[in-house]
């Protein structure tokens, strides 16, 4: 019999069966992890196990490639995050990218932390969106795919860098890029870069980062398209920095 005790938070959950539900959780020393919660579909139960409810597990399997039941009780039910739809749309876009992207059973024990940071941020109701956005380029380096903002990828410089080759994500600095300026992501002081961005900050961070979690990590490492819930958030946390003709 395999057997484990931890924490951890519910970032998915599933039907299984008639009374039953698979919960994935993100545990600091077993990453993601999945198992199913018998009783889990009950009213009583099913509230416990909402995404972002923080809960003590004991795992148990016969073997340890066997999916396994997780006996399950509350420790933190984060209920701030379903009082606001934009903390919600946060909480949905970080549990669908931490599913769609985290190999199961391999520990991220760094992005666990800021993870569990993060959802304390976004319930807190503070100025959360560019703890996203660093959250985001965290996820990327933990998955392989990370960027390197620290000098010109052209000249070496680690002044004056304002772009990031969408095809390296290195930085690039203005002497640096030349001509080839407007094939480039501009970077924002968000994120090191030197440029008059002229409030749009946290637009062209996640326009980055967006970028490689579609045209890289989700090709790459996944094969397929990335969680529409990150395209849901994206959109609302720029909604306020919309022109009239936007609506």
């Amino acid at each position: 019999m395999m057997e484990w005790q931890a924490e951890g938070t519910v970032i998915g959950r599933r039907p299984h069966g008639e009374t039953a539900v698979i919960i994935d959780v993100l545990t600091l020393e077993h990453g993601r992890h999945a198992g199913v919660v018998p009783g889990g579909a009950s009213q009583k139960r099913a509230a416990m196990l909402q995404p972002g409810a923080r809960l003590t597990l004991r795992w148990r399997a016969r073997q340890s490639d066997q999916l396994g039941s997780f006996a399950a009780e509350p420790l933190r039910m984060r209920a701030g995050l379903m009082a606001d739809p934009t903390a919600l749309a946060g909480l949905n876009a970080v549990c669908a990218l931490l599913v769609f992207a985290l190999p199961e059973r391999d520990p991220h024990p760094m992005l666990v932390q800021r993870t569990e940071a993060l959802l304390d941020q976004i319930e807190a109701g503070a100025d959360w969106p560019p703890a996203y956005l660093a959250w985001e380029m965290l996820l990327l380096d933990e998955m392989g795919f990370g960027l390197d903002l620290a000098s010109c990828a052209v000249t070496g410089a680690t002044e004056g860098l304002a772009y990031v080759s969408p095809r390296s994500g290195r930085a690039v600095s203005r002497q640096g890029a030349g001509d080839w300026a407007d094939r480039l992501l501009p970077l924002p002081a968000v994120m090191g870069g030197a440029g008059d961005n002229r409030g749009r900050d946290l637009a062209q961070g996640l326009a980055i980062t967006g970028h490689f979690l579609e045209r890289r990590m989700a090709p790459d490492l996944v094969g397929r398209p990335l969680p529409a819930a990150r395209g849901r958030l994206v959109r609302r946390l720029l909604r306020p920095a919309a022109g009239p003709q936007d609506g």
